[in-house]
Order: C-alpha cells, then structure tokens, then sequence
C-alpha cells in the first residue's frame, strides 16, 4: 500500500448512524479483530478483550440500556437559544437513526491485570499509568474500524455509559477484573457520509514553537465547535441510500 492509499483509506473511514440489517460474514469480523491484535500497546501489554454480540437478544439488551441513559440526557433541561437547538438535534431524537440495525457488537474490554506489565511509576504517575493504558485501548478501536472500512463496511463510535457499564457486565457474565472500553456497532452502511468537516492545516500544523497569530482565539474555537456539531447531527440524519 502506498500513501495514497493510506490516505484514502483514513478519509473513507467514518462514524455511521445508519446500518443495514444484512448479516456480515463471520470471516469479516475475525478480520477486523485480527487487525486489532497487532495495535501498538505500552509495553506490548496487548490488555484488549473481544467480545462479539451477535445474539439480538443479548444486542437488544445491551443497546435497550444505552437507550435509557441517552433518553435522560435528551431529557435534560437546558438553557439558552443555542443550547435548545443544540439539544433538540442530538441524534438519538431521531427516530430513523438506528443503530439496533447494526447485525453485530464488537465490544472492547480492558484486562486490568495487565497494568502489571507497565512501569511502576508510583502514586505522582498513576495518571499518566491509566493514559497509556487506554492508549493502547485506543490503538486497537481505531484498528479495528480502519480494518472494517477495508471491507466495505460501517463502524459507529459508540461509548459506554458510566452508570450501565456494570449492568452491562452483569448481562455477558464479565469478569470483574475487565473493564468495558467502548463498544462498536458494526454492519453495512446505510448511507453514504458527506464530506468531512475539516480544520485548515494552518490551523492545526505548527514548526518549532506557536506564535500567538497561529493560535485560534476563544471565538474561532466557539465557531468550529458550533459548526462541527451543526454538520455532525445533520449527516447523521440522512435518510437511507435508495
């Protein structure tokens, strides 16, 4: 592969809200997490654990309370002009917006046993411990989801709610010891993204040192945030491909 293709391959990959309910190879799924195995980890910790839901009822289950913590938060009462319109276009308050189509879950958990094999750095470093610790979780998310966008299929980012992690755990029998990173909803797309939202290099790229004209001010970071969101809800409410 030469950068080009790369390249290609990182613009192609996205956050999708909408899926097919076709099933999905089994062939694939063992690709994506293949993929994953070989992400970089501190220490070569490798403190990943796969677990593929592909039983609807168990699916169901889990998305039901991810559900539930998303219907609170919509649910939330807000203020300020910006911030009702901001809330009444989080994504969940579509109805059409469903990733319970997904046909698989591939959840990703931490083995918290491996910390041992990082250094120890004391009580002054035990941030900076949990930084290369989900670091490395990270490396092996995002693996997995350039490995799917390889094989034609759609990924979404789908985060694990603080206060639904342990009924989760309860529900798929985890281990104490593993901790639930996050979890990704996994089929084909049901709709092609728009073009991606992007920063200007000039913006984001700086040699040797900043200067205060290369930083943004307060309200070009207010501006990017607002537009960011208003793009974001409004791809993810595309209606499906015909």
């Amino acid at each position: 592969m030469d950068y080009s293709d790369f390249l290609d391959l990182v613009k192609s990959r996205r956050s999708i809200r909408r899926f097919r309910p076709d099933p999905i190879p089994d062939e694939f799924i063992e690709k994506i997490i293949e993929a994953a195995r070989w992400a970089p980890s501190g220490f070569n910790s490798q403190p990943w654990e796969f677990l593929v839901v592909k039983d609807k009822g168990l699916k169901d289950r889990i998305l039901q309370l991810i559900d539930q913590h998303m219907n609170l938060i919509a649910a939330a009462k807000v203020t300020g002009d910006k911030q009702k319109i901001r809330q009444m276009s989080l994504p969940w308050h579509d109805e059409e917006m469903d990733y319970h189509m997904a046909p698989v879950l591939i959840i990703l958990f931490s083995d918290t046993r491996t910390k041992v094999a990082l250094p120890d750095m004391g009580k002054r470093y035990s941030d900076k411990t949990r930084l290369i610790f989900n670091s490395s979780l990270s490396c092996a998310y995002i693996y997995m989801q350039l490995a799917a966008t390889t094989l034609g299929l759609a990924t979404q980012w789908l985060g694990a709610m603080p206060n639904k992690v342990e009924l989760i755990k309860q529900i798929l029998g985890v281990p104490e010891e593993f901790e639930l990173y996050e979890m990704m909803p996994v089929g084909y797309p049901g709709y092609k993204p728009r073009p991606k939202l992007l920063r200007p290099w000039d913006k984001m790229v700086h040699y040797d040192r900043f200067t205060k004209d290369d930083i943004r001010t307060d309200a070009e970071v207010n501006d990017f945030a607002w537009r960011t969101w208003t793009w974001t809800t409004a791809n993810h409410r595309r209606g499906l491909d015909k």
